[in-house]
């Protein structure tokens, strides 16, 4: 089906979260929809207060943009939108091109003050974003010395934030000493029971209030105020000044301070362009900013983008006038508030468990979408030949090691003198002049809809048997292979993917001189690239004794293949996605003078190990305890997960028995890292100098005398 509108959704708050979710149900045939947002994941706010009590563990509080994204069809671009030009109609992202989009939508919620406060940025914690949050209070609950702490702002998340830290002290047995701190009234706009209450709880828990006080700085162990008084703390948040982010008034969009103004149909002043969230000002209904108002607009904001695409009517929204507040209170009591009447005890924290977990439900266990049903007249085996799962991307769908060698085994002998065969090597080298070149080509199968990081990954990829080589890159053809797009959906394809691939190998040292692009049925990239090189490293010159270091964590087919099946975490993915984008450049560079080296790619580490073995006539021990791995890729492969070249690479190795640990040896890379032979003597220089270069490389076996294979040891 051919994509001819981009539809766009900055942010991933839960107005967008609702959104991705309903249109998974009912996607809108050519559209194409796109999620930008900082981190892989997005926190419920509404349950952060639990998770600081102890009531939650930290995953509860995330719905998975990853695999939220994946469900819905989305594309996701992991980066923090820096501005929008509504003219051009492209969102800015910094470190890479343009978003270009014919609808958009910002759901970006609001930004905190509180960094601005003098101190603050250098000894305070905000409560966002929440992964440092929680790090710094995960390590800071679990110390045994006296705990002082402070909050700075009085609304309802200061009250609620300071009655779950001291709770959760108070659970762990820890003295604690507790201040609340705010310019004026705490909990002000709330009922007088609410206020009442509230108050209770605090004197309760020990907190200590001061009212009608303003900072003026942060230091690392202390608080000051206008008054010169110092309050002590060692763990000093805030939850005060929440602001919109800077680049909404930078538009041109009409806003009031800063918060973009959006009419009844949640559009801003540019009708292609939406706002809901706490960063919207409903202009025509004017409303605190509280996530309820968020979660009712989605279904409306569905429509109206429907009813944009569609040329259809739009929808209204109308805003409750008042809503059910719902508070915590430390333990596990929540106090409800609505129409100036307030209830609280342990059911109405029960009452608001119950709503808080249904909403996180909906974005848990997702489902992969089953394949079409094949035809019913096909032929016999057809189902056994397809297999149970998609076929993976990236080096995930390349053709087996057996298949390709049978193949290439029957081609003629070389008849040119200056081309040099080298046995196993995936580059050739080519004698010219007095100079020797090395020409190697490879392309990818799209493993993530971000088109820019995706010609990031395979240029890395293609350069990485340049590279393995020690050769410096010197000139690359890129070919691509676009799904069918309208012609304004090419154009912005092709940008992103043209800077993308301009960017690493400008990096590298070579330039592009040409390429070829055509329509297919899926995202492909590939390069053809040259190099350059006085001497070569190529895989036979390695000798028994000769140490193996490897320089990038292996597992990337097994994060992918599960990414694509919704069961890896969205840090997971995030975290190998960044690890394919990695150069190995300098690393190659380090290795120059290795005696045999190779990228580690389709065939797993094993795989290229045994082709280094086979070329140089000797057999090598595999230390798998000491392989470096990818986050979640062991867990992954212990629930089963493997890619669906696995089998393939496995037939490798005859006999060899399985296990997650050593199946993960066997298991395909995308844009790997370098695997080199080097003298035992230099082992120890070598891995200083990478290490210090930013490579995560480790030792993880050895060369040794005997037939061609691998052995693997554990431990």
């Amino acid at each position: 089906m051919i994509q001819t509108r981009d539809v766009v959704l900055v942010g991933g708050g839960h107005a967008h979260a609702l959104l991705l979710r309903m249109w998974a149900m009912k996607p809108l045939a050519g559209a194409r929809l796109t999620l930008i947002n900082p981190d892989p994941t997005a926190a419920y706010s509404g349950m952060l207060p639990g998770f600081v009590a102890g009531h939650y563990g930290r995953d509860a509080l995330d719905i998975d943009l990853v695999q939220l994204a994946r469900f819905a069809g989305a594309r996701l671009i992991l980066g923090a939108a820096s501005g929008l030009d509504a003219e051009r109609g492209e969102v800015h992202v910094p470190g890479r091109p343009p978003i270009g989009y014919d609808l958009c939508s910002v759901d970006v919620g609001i930004t905190s003050a509180m960094p601005d406060l003098p101190g603050f940025a250098e000894h305070g914690i905000p409560a966002k974003p929440l992964a440092d949050f929680a790090a710094r209070w995960g390590q800071f609950r679990n110390g045994t010395d006296p705990a002082r702490i402070a909050v700075i702002g009085g609304g309802i998340a200061g009250v609620e934030l300071v009655l779950a830290m001291t709770h959760a002290l108070r659970e762990l047995g820890r003295d604690a000493e507790a201040h609340l701190i705010d310019r004026g009234a705490i909990l002000k706009g709330m009922a007088a029971q609410t206020v009442a209450k509230m108050r209770a709880a605090l004197g309760e828990y020990g907190v200590t209030l001061i009212e009608e006080a303003e900072v003026a700085s942060v230091g690392p162990d202390h608080v000051t105020l206008t008054d010169g008084r110092q309050i002590i703390s060692d763990f000093t948040t805030g939850a005060a000044g929440a602001k919109p982010y800077g680049w909404l008034s930078q538009t041109g969009l009409d806003h009031t301070d800063g918060f973009l103004n959006v009419s009844a149909e949640l559009q801003t002043s540019d009708p292609r362009v939406f706002a809901v969230g706490d960063c919207a000002e409903m202009i025509h209904a004017p409303r605190p900013k509280a996530g309820v108002y968020a979660v009712r607009q989605a279904p409306v904001l569905l429509a109206n983008l429907r009813a944009c695409l569609m040329d259809q009517p739009l929808r209204r929204y109308h805003p409750q006038k008042d809503y059910l507040k719902l508070v915590s209170m430390g333990g596990k009591r929540a106090l409800a508030e609505r129409a100036g009447f307030a209830v609280s005890g342990g059911l109405m924290w029960r009452w608001k468990d119950h709503i808080d977990q249904k909403f996180m439900a909906r974005f848990q266990d997702l489902q992969p979408m089953p394949p079409a049903p094949l035809p019913r007249d096909r032929v016999a085996g057809l189902a056994d030949a397809l297999g149970p799962k998609p076929l993976c991307g990236g080096c995930g769908s390349k053709v087996g090691r057996g298949a390709l060698r049978e193949v290439l085994a029957a081609l003629p002998v070389l008849s040119r003198a200056d081309i040099h065969a080298l046995p196993g090597d995936d580059a050739a080298l080519l004698q010219i002049g007095g100079k020797q070149q090395v020409l190697s080509t490879d392309h990818l199968s799209s493993l993530t809809d971000d088109p820019y990081v995706m010609a990031r990954i395979a240029a890395i990829h293609a350069l990485g048997d340049i590279w393995a080589m020690g050769a410096a890159p010197q000139a690359a053809t890129v070919s691509v292979i676009l799904p069918r797009l309208s012609d304004a959906l090419t154009k912005r394809t092709l940008s992103e993917i043209m800077t993308g691939a301009s960017e690493v190998l400008r990096e590298a040292g070579a330039d592009i001189v040409g390429g070829h692009s055509s329509v297919g049925a899926a995202l492909t990239i590939g390069y053809s690239i040259t190099g350059l090189t006085e001497a070569p490293v190529t895989l036979g010159g390695g000798r028994p004794g000769d140490a193996l270091i490897l320089t990038k964590p292996i597992g990337s087919g097994t994060v992918m293949a599960a990414e694509m099946q919704l069961q890896a975490k969205g840090a997971w993915v995030a975290e190998a996605v960044r690890y394919m984008q990695r150069s190995q450049a300098e690393a190659s560079r380090l290795l120059a003078r290795a005696h045999a080296m190779t990228d580690v790619t389709g065939f797993g580490l094993a795989g290229h190990l045994l082709n280094i073995c086979q070329a140089s006539g000797c057999a090598a021990e595999l230390q798998t305890g000491h392989v470096p791995l990818l986050p979640g890729a062991l867990e992954l492969a212990r629930q089963g997960v493997r890619s669906t070249l696995f089998p393939q690479n496995a037939a490798m190795h005859p006999g060899l028995q399985s296990d997650p640990l050593t199946d993960l040896m066997l298991d395909p890379q995308t844009a790997g890292g370098l695997l080199a032979a080097i003298p035992e003597a230099d082992c120890p220089g070598l891995l200083r100098d990478l290490r210090a270069a930013g490579f995560p490389a480790v030792r993880v076996g050895r060369l040794m005398p005997g037939a061609p294979v691998v052995m693997f040891v554990t431990g």
